[in-house]
Parts: C-alpha cells; structure tokens; sequence
C-alpha cells in the first residue's frame, strides 16, 4: 500500500514515513524514514553494512516498489514517474554490472544508445578516472576498482541531473580515490545533485553539505558534517610539548582559554610541538548518535 500525499516541488528529492519490508523478511528494513534534499545538494546517507542505505537508494530509483509512505522527486511523486525519470538521473551501484566481453568503450558507447538525449563522449570520460589508456581492455580484465570507476563515469553519460552513487571509492587506491572525489565535487559545482551513499566517513565528511546516519532502518540525526562533531566533540584543547621529561601532552577547557594561566604559561615556558582542539571525528559521532559501529 502507497501512501502519498502532495510534494514539495522545491525539493530535488522529499522523503515521508519511508517504511519497507523484505518479502519474508521478519522485520521491516525501513522503519518511519524521513528526510529531503536541496537542489545542488551532496547528500551523504551514511551507515554500516544492512542498515538500510541501499534499500533507501533501490527505491529511489524505481527498482523496489511496493513501499510505504511518501517519495517524490523533482517535486512529482515517485509513483507517477515512467521511463522518462532514467533519462533525468544517473546510477552507479555499490557492486559493477558491466558487460565483461566488452572493452570500456564499448560499454559505454552501448548505454549512451539508451538515452534520448545528448550524451557525453566515452573516452572523454574515461580520462576523468584514469581509464583512457584502458578503454579498449576486455572489461573482464579490469580490477575491482577499475569496474568501479568504469560505473561511476557510465552514470554520467547522460548529463543527468540527479546522481546516486553507492560505495563509489569503494576498492581504489589512494590516487584514484581522490580522483574520484575531485569528479563528484566537479559534478555538484556543475549544478547536480548527488545522493551519496557510503560507510566511509571519512569520503562523507570531506564531500557533503549534510550527512544523515542510518542505522537499523533508521534515521538517527541529519545536519552539516561540521556541526555534528562541534556538538558531540569536546570543548577543549591538547597541547602537545616537550620538556625536561620527554614528550608531554595536557587538555584545557576551551571556554576562556585566553585568560587561563596554566595555559599560558605551558606556551611561554615549554618547545609546544602541536595545538589541537579535541573536535569529534564523524565515525566517532556516528557511534556516539547511533550506537552501532561502522562494520
């Protein structure tokens, strides 16, 4: 049963009492979802393995039904949408599914015959992440993290202007992960929205505007990465200093620190090696909110 209500035509994506059960299942993996994206926006749905990220995502581009609650996108109910909605966003999922036999540029010359529109050139894209030296490679002898790279660009073949992307620095090396992150941001700056999900803080809290935390099919807080670790960080600072002990390392309250005396003395009389605020990292708030580690 659908239960839907009128959309907000100024969110890219509205989300009302998202409720969802598993055929079989014994427990629903949704449970009362609610939230909303700004157009522009880099949304980070972030949590462990079998909380509900990609259950969230399926939904949201069409592939599971039978929900409850309200979704709509480009303020039009979810329900109401056919075939022309792929031709307004781009996928790329958490697991690759390319046709092996052919190279990368057969790939993806293949999918742009799907779309009605203009689409971008192949090699072009591929030279984004790296892959142009490797576009006439069979895609079974591509890596894990070259597929993975080969499903980001394929989501953007159409010029859509709503993007999902799952896991999409899962399995690369350092270099080709900033890669990645440098094109996503290029996308946001291009004016599209991105739904990003991920169990990686570390890539949320480096590229979005505001991060939700799943866990057990529920939306635990929403707000800007920054805010989160203010509020739930300490309100203190490390200093780190030497003196005729070796290595030393004292806290102090952050509130006044201009006049505490303490402080000021450690500064004037030891060689300080590092200055710190003790602000929460965004896994740490993750646990702290959620109660649940990022595994």
């Amino acid at each position: 049963m659908l239960l839907e209500s009128h959309p907000n035509p100024d969110k890219i994506i509205e989300v009302k009492n998202l409720n969802f059960t598993y055929p079989q299942a014994t427990r629903p993996t949704l449970q009362g979802m609610n939230f909303s994206i700004e157009r522009g926006e880099l949304f980070g749905f972030l949590g462990p393995s079998g909380a509900g990220k990609s259950t969230t995502q399926k939904i949201l581009i069409g592939l599971l039904k039978n929900y409850m609650g309200l979704v709509s996108v480009f303020g039009k109910s979810l329900t109401d949408w056919k075939s022309d909605y792929y031709e307004r966003i781009g996928v790329s999922f958490e697991f690759p599914n390319h046709f092996l036999k052919l190279t990368a540029l057969e790939n993806l010359t293949y999918f742009s015959r799907l779309y009605s529109g203009p689409t971008e050139l192949p090699h072009t894209l591929l030279e984004l992440v790296g892959l142009a030296n490797d576009g006439h490679m069979p895609v079974s002898q591509y890596s894990k993290g070259m597929k993975n790279r080969l499903s980001v660009v394929r989501a953007l073949l159409h010029q859509p202007q709503l993007l999902f992307l799952d896991e999409p620095t899962a399995g690369l090396d350092p270099v080709n992960a900033r890669r990645v992150k440098e094109l996503i941001k290029a996308q946001q700056q291009a004016g599209k929205t991105v739904f990003l999900t991920t169990h990686d803080m570390t890539v949320a809290d480096e590229l979005c505007d505001r991060v939700a935390f799943i866990a057990d099919g529920q939306i635990k807080a929403i707000d800007r990465p920054r805010e989160l670790k203010l509020r739930y960080g300490q309100a203190r600072v490390r200093v780190e200093y030497q003196d005729i002990n070796g290595a030393e390392s004292r806290e102090f309250p952050l509130a006044g620190l201009g006049d505490n005396a303490e402080f000021l003395g450690l500064l004037r009389d030891h060689q300080v090696q590092t200055l710190h605020t003790l602000e929460a990292s965004l896994e740490e708030v993750f646990i702290q909110v959620t109660g649940r580690e990022l595994l």
